[in-house]
């Protein structure tokens, strides 16, 4: 990892002091209620240390990932921005991430953004003008002072930069491949699609520890509760190189009570992650099951999450029993 921080946020600081972290998914609503947004941010206070907010999340239209974190942030949360090349050009991607720096927001997340053909604009024109890597390299180049084109930046953003990773795409080689170009074009944290194969991800995750890489970017493992087997049917067939075994069916389909069993099999999952190497926290993503959360994050066994110092302070000793 670097030696210095970038941004400085509770995020950030938090990982660099190695807490085991939990981030968890908000969706912003189809509407526009500030109220929406601050009703939800009591699933996550208190409970997760930062919270991703979608960049219209399935490639259907809500309320601007930048606006919901700027009132998340009222909320009493730690925000990660969400920015999608999907919907911008370049400038309007460098607007967005001006606009988040100035807003006091200090973690933003690149992402490609799911095709416009899956969501209900299907008709809508891609915009893709940069790729997920190349918006990493743009936004680590503001970080340092300069626009895209060259031009100076006064003052720049400073901004806690992560990507997404696949870690069940074939082939693997590839998928640790494309994590490493997002580290080295700037990602400092990397948050996984959800885990359901273990064995898979323990085997990408020996190929990154070959590589370096879990030294290089904090790695946040994905898991998700699902509430039935049409649920994990979407997963497999609409995510792509999503593996999921089939004793996880097999437990959703002979389940008295399938909601039950897939928060049962998303907290075991979680107990395994925390033992392995270079897993740095776990990412909680719903799909917009946010009210789900605090049982999870505590049957767990990852509350009380402490408080954070004020920056500056020294946080190495202030882990405690929220950490792994």
């Amino acid at each position: 990892m670097d030696s210095e921080m970038i941004s400085g946020s509770a995020l950030e600081r938090l990982l660099y002091a190695g807490r085991f972290v939990v981030c968890a998914e908000m969706c912003p609503p189809m509407g526009a209620d500030k109220a929406a947004v601050l009703k939800k941010c009591d699933f996550f206070r208190s409970v997760v240390d930062a919270v991703n907010v979608t960049d219209n999340q399935a490639a259907i239209a809500r309320m601007s990932s930048l606006m919901t974190c700027v009132f998340a942030r009222e909320g009493g949360l730690e925000p990660i921005l969400q920015l999608t090349c999907r919907d911008r050009n370049r400038l309007a991607q460098q607007s967005e991430v001006l606009s988040a720096s100035a807003a006091g927001i200090r973690n933003l997340l690149c992402l490609t953004g799911d095709h416009q053909s899956c969501g209900n604009h299907p008709d809508a024109k891609g915009v893709f003008d940069l790729d997920s890597i190349q918006l990493l390299h743009m936004v680590a180049g503001m970080n340092a002072g300069r626009f895209l084109c060259g031009d100076e930046i006064k003052p720049p953003p400073r901004l806690f930069l992560g990507g997404a990773a696949n870690p069940f795409a074939e082939p693997m080689e590839m998928r640790v491949m494309r994590l490493a170009k997002k580290i080295q074009a700037g990602a400092r944290f990397i948050q996984t699609q959800p885990v359901f194969d273990i064995s898979r991800f323990e085997k990408w995750m020996a190929a990154v520890r070959d590589e370096g890489l879990h030294e290089q970017a904090y790695i946040l493992a994905g898991v998700m509760p699902v509430k039935s087997t049409r649920s994990l049917v979407y997963i497999k067939e609409r995510v792509p190189g999503m593996r999921i075994p089939g004793e996880i069916f097999a437990r959703m389909l002979a389940a008295r009570d399938p909601r039950e069993e897939g928060i049962e099999i998303c907290v075991e999952t979680i107990a395994q992650l925390g033992t392995l190497p270079g897993v740095k926290g776990v990412h909680i993503m719903t799909a917009m099951w946010e009210s789900i959360i605090p049982r999870v994050v505590e049957e767990a066994g990852l509350l009380p999450r402490l408080d954070l110092p004020a920056p500056g302070q020294d946080i190495s000793q202030t882990i405690g029993g929220a950490s792994r």
